[in-house]
């Protein structure tokens, strides 16, 4: 029987008169070491990572800050605070803000934590702040938060043994409050993703009942109002990292699972999400991201062969000239049958297709000129695509096959 394929391009091309774009490079390994489950701010020139789990399933309190222009490490203040994992972070005015969470790496045996924590980087001392009153007043975690207009948002999350929330709270720093706000609309959910542009923050996948969801809702402030968006394109997930540059939200990793190394972006503009190149790690969950600068940075979280400590930065599409290159390769017919048709100007060496848990599904050597490439064996699903160049060069595609 043959199966339909339809496939969607997403090429880059590594090196360019302009310099990079839409690649990943590999920074200086976290310094503190191998972990999961940590949070991530940014303030100024600066990143910042705090708390966390280590390998040894340790809960960790410290604070430490990313140089992006040296891609050096420096230990801060530890949160005076209970160490924690699965809390809440996001930054303003120049402060950061560090939440909730669970004090236990066995949730059975811990205590989920309500108490905010004000980082200010001039004194390089924290301060104890309102604690979150969602929930009963019961503590939170595996929530996610998000800034729009010099205030925090606190969304869902996890209270109990099959107890979770679907409440957003609001937390304004100039008077050191919390207002709750409209509820999130599908319901309670925890492991959620979430980040803000312009005047509108964005929150969504994450579990509802451990089902995982790719839906995705855009909140105005103003109004108090949710307004759904278009869903992510890829897997639904859980436990994925986001971060937003030029206007335009990136989520990135998760696990649906299995454990997921894809980039989907959202532009709001158009109400579309496109894949992105896939991470330039191996696929993880709980990792953290921030931007620095227009810079983002994506690590540590945990994969296949453990917790990670390794960093890498993403350069976003120069999207006139993606624009052009998209026509450099051609890939026919589309749908297809399963024998797909691999036109290309760039003298190829090899093609690599890998499945959403990463693991190798095809792999062939690509003669010159017009090449045919029988993909009928495939599952239905989502897939990696890498072409590789005669120079060492990589183009990444994603595929579906329906």
């Amino acid at each position: 029987m043959k199966t339909n394929i339809c496939i969607f391009i997403s090429i880059f091309f590594p090196l360019l008169v302009h310099g990079q774009y839409n690649t990943w490079t590999k920074k200086s390994d976290f310094i503190a070491g191998k972990r999961e489950r940590a949070v991530a701010f940014s303030i100024g020139d600066y990143g910042y990572i705090a708390t966390g789990v280590d390998t040894s399933e340790t809960l960790l309190n410290d604070l430490w800050q990313y140089n992006p222009q040296l891609d050096t490490w420096t230990q801060k203040a530890n949160l005076p605070g209970v160490a924690r994992r699965d809390a809440i972070a996001f930054s303003v005015n120049g402060k950061g803000y560090v939440g909730t969470g669970m004090d236990n790496a066995n949730a059975l045996l811990g205590n989920k934590l309500k108490d905010l924590w004000e980082y200010d980087p001039n004194t390089n001392a924290w301060t104890q702040k309102a604690d979150f009153p969602g929930s009963g007043a019961n503590g939170i975690y595996f929530a996610t938060a998000f800034t729009v207009d010099n205030k925090g948002y606190v969304c869902g999350g996890k209270w109990g043994p099959s107890l979770y929330s679907n409440q957003l709270w609001e937390y304004k720093p100039s008077n050191d409050e919390w207002i709750q706000r409209a509820n999130f609309p599908p319901g309670v959910r925890y492991q959620l993703s979430s980040f803000s542009i312009g005047n509108e923050g964005y929150v969504g996948l994450g579990a509802s009942q451990d089902v995982f969801k790719k839906d995705f809702y855009r909140y105005n402030p103003g109004s108090n109002q949710w307004t759904q968006i278009a869903d992510c394109i890829a897997s639904e997930r859980g436990s994925a990292c986001t971060f937003v540059l030029n206007n335009h939200g990136f989520v990135c990793l998760g696990t649906n699972g299995g454990l997921l190394g894809d980039l989907i972006e959202y532009n709001p503009t158009s109400n579309e999400w496109e894949l992105r190149c896939a991470y330039g790690g191996s696929e993880r969950k709980n990792a953290v991201a921030f931007v620095v600068n227009g810079r983002a940075f994506v690590g540590l979280g945990k994969g296949y062969s453990g917790k990670k400590a390794s960093i890498q930065e993403y350069a976003a599409p120069n999207y006139a000239q993606l624009s052009s290159l998209e026509n450099a390769c051609e890939i026919y017919p589309n749908p297809s049958n399963g024998l797909v048709q691999l036109k290309t100007t760039i003298a190829l060496q090899s093609i690599q297709v890998y499945n959403q848990t990463g693991n190798l599904a095809f792999e062939q050597q690509v003669p010159a000129a017009l090449n045919q490439i029988d993909l009928s064996h495939l599952n239905m699903g989502v897939y990696h695509v890498l072409l590789k160049t005669l120079n060492g060069e990589t183009i990444q595609k994603q595929l579906l096959i329906d």
